[in-house]
Formats: structure tokens, sequence, C-alpha cells
């Protein structure tokens, strides 16, 4: 399925509460929605409580409307009172590479 719209996210979590944001963002609700075909969380090797995410939807329009949908409000109220308020995003548009596993690199 191609990606028509994307970004990358990166936020800095409250002192020490980088692996709460993370187990948040590793059940988000986007990764059930059909138009997102792009879901990638990480962080940061120097600073665990930075947290990178890279969305890629198959549309503006489609991640539009899943963000005005009431489960992802609900997820958004979850999570911001885990953040510093400090993010940064980009648009990015997804165009190769490895974009799903099931579970942690190791």
């Amino acid at each position: 399925m191609p990606v028509g719209h994307g970004f990358h996210a990166t936020m800095t979590a409250l002192p020490g509460k980088g692996d709460e944001v993370v187990d948040l963002l590793l059940h988000a609700p986007s990764l059930s929605n059909q138009d997102c075909v792009v879901f990638l969380v990480g962080r940061s090797a120097a600073d665990p409580d930075v947290v990178h995410v890279t969305e890629g939807w198959v549309s503006r329009e489609a991640h539009g409307a899943f963000f005005d949908s009431a489960p992802a409000q609900s997820f958004v109220a979850r999570l911001q009172p885990l953040l510093t308020g400090e993010a940064t995003y980009s648009d990015e548009v997804p165009v190769g590479g490895k974009p799903a596993f099931t579970g942690p690199l190791t």
C-alpha cells in the first residue's frame, strides 16, 4: 500500500518516563488502523527519555480523520501528561525499507 502522507516526531518524556511513553506508543490505536502503513517507535541511545516516532499513512485525509476519532483523542490525552511539551515534527513520507516488525530489536 503506498504512503501518501507521513511525519517523523521526536518527543521528550518527563524524566524517567521514557519506558512508559514507549510502551504507550507500542500500543497506539494507529497500529490497528488499516490506513496507517508505517508506525515505527525508537529512542535515543544517549537519552532514554527522547522518543522518536515515524508514521506513514495512505493520505493526509486518512491521517486527519483518524486523529479526529475518539480512540486517537483518548490516546493523545494519555500521552501528553508524560511529555515535557518539547517535540519536533518533520514532514516525511517513508519511501522504502523495512517498516514493520513484531517486537523489539535485540
